[in-house]
Formats: C-alpha cells, structure tokens, sequence
C-alpha cells in the first residue's frame, strides 16, 4: 500500500542551481518559524566549510508539513565530488526535484545525478530556475531536459512531463514565466499531486536500510534511513544484517523523526518514515535493521569507485607538532578510518612500507575537504601528488576520462582550446549563449590536475569550469607537467627582506619577510625548468664603513600564497603539501640538498 499522508523527495542538481535557496526559500514561506529563526542564506549549509566555500558538501534532511501531509526533503551537493552523497539518499525517496538554471541549462552534473535518480525508480519533476535572470531561457532550457530524459531512457516519464517554473530569490513558481506567481503553493501542489506516496508493508516484519550515518559526541553513532516495512519502537531490540553475511543485535535507545529544521523523539515510527535511530554503536551505512526472527536483507547500498588517490602521511617536517594536536601515525590512522563510516565514496589502503595511507576520492575537491576538516580538528599530516586511479580490461590500462564543460567570453576561446587540447581534451561541442561561450570537451582525469588555476589565470579570471566522470577509456599519452622548477631552501631560519630581494629577481617568491623556513621547504617558483637551493635567510654583512646612497631601498612583491586546492595541484611527484591547523607548506620528500643529489645520480 501507498501513504497517502507523506511524500519522501530529493533536490538535485547542477552545483549553484539554487537547491538550497529553494529549501530557504520553502522554509520561509512554511509558517513554521519565526524571523529569527531563519537568518540568512543557504540556512542547511550549518558546517563552517559549506558556509566559507558557499558550496553544500553534505546532504540534508528537513520536513515541512503542507495540506495535512508531511513532506520529507533532502538538500544535496551539486560536485560531482561529493556524488556519493546524492547516490546514498536517493534510496529515501520517491521523486526528485530535478533543478536547472534558467540560462545555463542541462549541466554535467545534472545528467549525473538524473542517471541515478532513474536508475533508483525517482519520478522527476523538473524545475527550470532562475527564471528571473536577465538572460534566462526557461522553454530552450525545458527543452533541453525533455531531450537528456528521452536521452536517459526515461521515456515512460515523457507522457507526464511534469514541469514548473521557479525562482527562489523572489520567492514563487509559476506554470508560465511570463505569469508571475506569489508564492511556492504550486510547486508544493505539483508535488503532492505528482509524487507518489511511499510504497510500504505495514503489518509485515521491520525492514529499513541505513543511507546516512550522523555521530554526536554525546550519544555517539545516529543510523538514518527510511522504515520500508514494519513498525521500530523505542527500546525495541532489533537485528543488523551487515556486510559478509554478518548479524549481530542491538537495542534502539532513542528514535526521531524529522520535524521542520530538527528532529522530534518519539516513541513508534511505521513505514515510510525517515528515522534517525540511537544505540546501534556497530552500524554500517548499507546495513539493514529487521526484526530479529524475521531477518529480510536489502539491497546494499552500492556508488560509483573512486577515481583519483592521494598518499596520506604523518607530519616528519622539523616543525612538526608546533601547531597540531593529533601529529601520530596512530592518530591519522583513527581519524581517516571514523571518516569511512559516512563517507561511502572514500576508500583507504594501507602503505606496505610506512606510515602513510593510500586514500582514494572522486577528485581533489573531495579530498581537500576532507584534509581542511581535519586540520581543523588539530591534525598535522603531509599529503602527496594526486593520481588518477587506473583499470586494466583484457590486458589494456585504461583510465578515468571527464566531461568537462568550460564557460568563457568568445575572444578567450583561443586560450582555453590551447590548453584543454595539450592536456589531450577533446573538443565534442561548442555554443555561444549570449555574451558566452560554452566548450564541451571530454578530457583524462590526469589532465583535469592543476587545470582549473592555469585557466584562470588564461583568461585573467573569467573562466568558469564543471566536470564530472564520464567513463573508463584506454590510457592516453603524457600529460604535461609542471613546467618551471622550484626554490629549495638550504637553510633553516626566518627569511630576511635582504635575501628575498636577491631571488625575486628571477623566481615567484612563496615566503614573506619573518617567515619562518626550514631546509628543504619550498620557498618559491624557479623561472627556468630546474630546481635550484636558495638561502632566504641571507643577511646583508655590516661593516663601519658607510657610503652615501650605498644603501638601496628594498621593495618585495607580495608573495604567493596557496589555497589547499591549488597547493595539492601544483606540487611534482618529489614533493609534498605540509599541512597544520595554522599552516599549508610545500616541501621535497627528501629535505637535505645532499640527499635529493644522491638520489638522482642512483635514478640516473
């Protein structure tokens, strides 16, 4: 039977499609809070990261009650870094919000997430956005999602085509753009009339699958997911079905429901239900709670591999422990191994011969968020070059190819398909909207490290690039690297405006004056090719003997400083990013001069 009383929906879309302002958006105009209760924007963006970045990085649960129904949604991240969020929750529901920006149209991303969305049986509802831009083109871009639906096989959908127009920055939908509404009553309409109730087993045996693990540092490890079957008391003992066939039993201590912005105790919830359950201390997302004599497995949850790896380390620099708390290898070990139990599109191997962990993400995103939270948290670690994750099908490598999609004014073109094309991309597509132009290549994921910065810098800021993973594809050839070497610090020491002065003249200085340095910390970019040692900490020697106008006036260029993101881009393979809850370093593997000689005359 269905439930009539509830709909289980989930936001997806393109990153800055506008999921969140919409649920900000639904959330003001509920009448369930008052003003003060709603300050700002992007309200379930509460992590520090997704407020600073301006980026959900998390995926959400809200309900909203609306006509005596109560409406289950669930904000998602638009990076294709973070898909394993959006492929995990869809399980909850039974309709996708599908959002597209009134100007940009069908993006990367929004194929991804529509793919997984009907391969999980969604039925989408597709939003056009932003219709209130002053280049917007609601029926192109409603024309485009017709078109990727048909594309995406999901013709069975196409007789009922719902669609609506919307913008969240005004605060209404409307079924026409030229019409403008009042208010969110009409999509929160279509919603109740468009998206099934879920489809649930009340009187048989409890069923639910875990999606979503929360952790509190008070009552430890919160399983969420949705009651497919039976009725979960609080107290109840119940059985977990986990992976390789193993059943263990527990006792639910507290259970929630989800109510406006937080979650309510209560003592029953029944099928169809998205619940938060306390006391399951060894739940696993994929795991199934049942009913300890009538024990049914689901599915296990199942998202796309990883496609790129980075070598986690301890911190070995002569400044490790100054700023961190947590500096063993002990420690980094029992940090990244808690982040596996949310994190399902994270995967870690141990290193044979060392300290270090092989941690493998989606992309550098990804696992930049990850080294930012935990320096946060007072970690120090060093962290590798970033590789690609490769197969081999019948006796062939082949590796991780990406769609990328590039917006830039027509007269930057010309950068942009130089450098895209020396990195092996392909150009598959070209149209001009407006005053843009938008470049749809498909590129080896090798390609995609460092991209971002060099483009930029191309186009003198004006770049805007997306890209998601496309397929498994026979290994292309090089990829260039780096092109200009690096200044080595031989000393230790703080650096002094006197030694910097002399090596500005012919490098890109990283450190300023009364920055403290180490031997073989990397101090600035080489205007040639080649590595060179440098001593920053060089002083100008005094004597008694002084000559009018002898002394000239020292004026430095500001130095380059590194975002985590483009710090882990830029760095070769003998080379690591140092990071610290304060500082984010660049430094060679091997820290003494004489040492990186003897290895390259061995390697010689």
């Amino acid at each position: 039977m269905r439930r009539e009383d509830l709909r289980n929906i989930v936001i997806i879309a393109h990153v800055d499609h506008g999921k969140t302002s919409l649920v900000d958006c639904l959330l003001r105009q509920s009448g369930q809070f008052r003003d003060s209760q709603l300050v700002g924007d992007c309200i379930l963006d509460s992590n520090d990261l997704e407020r600073e970045r301006g980026i959900t990085i998390l995926a959400k649960n809200i309900a909203l009650p609306y006509q005596g129904v109560k409406i289950n949604i669930i904000d998602t991240p638009g990076h294709a870094d973070f898909g394993g969020e959006v492929e995990r929750v869809l399980r909850m529901a039974d309709g996708a919000l599908v959002l597209i920006d009134a100007a940009e149209g069908v993006m990367p991303q929004t194929r991804f997430v529509l793919t997984k969305a009907l391969q999980c049986g969604l039925k989408p509802i597709i939003l056009v956005n932003k219709i209130d831009r002053p280049d917007a083109r609601p029926f192109e871009v409603l024309d485009e999602a017709f078109e990727l639906l048909m594309e995406l096989e999901g013709g069975h959908h196409l007789q009922e085509f719902p669609f609506i127009f919307t913008t969240a920055r005004e605060g209404y939908a409307t079924e026409a753009p030229a019409h403008r509404g009042d208010s969110m009553r009409p999509l929160l309409d279509m919603v109740l009339r468009e998206i099934p109730g879920p489809e649930v087993e009340p009187d048989a045996p409890l069923q639910m699958l875990v999606t979503t693990l929360d952790w509190s540092k008070y009552v430890g490890r919160i399983a969420i997911g949705r009651i497919q079957a039976g009725t979960i008391n609080q107290g109840q003992t119940v059985a977990l079905l986990q992976a390789d066939d193993k059943t263990t039993t527990a006792k639910i201590t507290a259970l929630y429901v989800f109510e406006n912005l937080g979650r309510l105790q209560v003592e029953q919830a029944t099928a169809g239900d998205v619940v938060a359950i306390v006391g399951l201390e060894q739940i696993e997302i994929g795991d199934t709670i049942c009913h300890p004599e009538h024990p049914r497995p689901m599915p296990r949850l199942s998202v796309d591999e990883p496609t790129l790896e980075m070598v986690f380390t301890i911190n070995n620099s002569p400044f490790a422990g100054r700023d961190g708390k947590y500096v063993t290898s002990r420690q980094l070990r029992e940090r990244l191994y808690r982040e596996l139990e949310r994190n399902v599109a994270l995967r870690i191997q141990p290193l044979e011969d060392g300290d270090g962990f092989r941690v493998s993400g989606r992309g550098v995103l990804h696992l930049s968020v990850l080294i930012e939270t935990m320096r946060r948290e007072g970690y120090e670690l060093s962290v590798g070059k970033p590789h690609v994750i490769l197969h081999e099908r019948n006796g062939v490598k082949e590796e991780p190819f990406e769609t990328l999609t590039v917006e830039v004014p027509p007269e930057k073109v010309g950068p942009v398909m130089e450098m895209v094309g020396d990195r092996r991309g392909v150009i598959s597509k070209i149209d001009t909207r407006h005053n843009f132009t938008y470049l749809l290549f498909s590129i080896p994921a090798r390609g995609l490290i460092g991209l971002r910065t060099k483009l930029l810098n191309a186009t003198q800021g004006e770049a805007i690039m997306h890209h998601r993973f496309d397929a498994y594809r026979p290994l292309e050839g090089d990829v260039p690297h780096r092109s200009n070497g690096v200044l080595i610090s031989m000393a230790a020491g703080r650096a002094v405006a006197y030694g910097l002065n002399g090596l500005q003249q012919r490098s890109d200085l990283f450190v300023a004056p009364g920055d403290e340095i180490y031997e073989g910390m990397i101090v600035g970019e080489n205007s040639r090719d080649n590595d060179m040692a440098v001593n920053p900490t060089k002083e100008k020697k005094l004597t008694n003997v002084r000559a009018a106008g002898s002394d000239e006036n020292i004026l430095l260029k500001p130095p380059r400083r590194f975002s985590l993101e483009a710090a882990l881009e830029y760095i070769e393979e003998d080379e690591l990013v140092e990071v610290t809850p304060t500082q984010i370093r660049l430094r060679k593997v091997t820290l003494k001069e004489v040492n990186r000689r003897r290895e390259g005359r061995r390697k010689a």
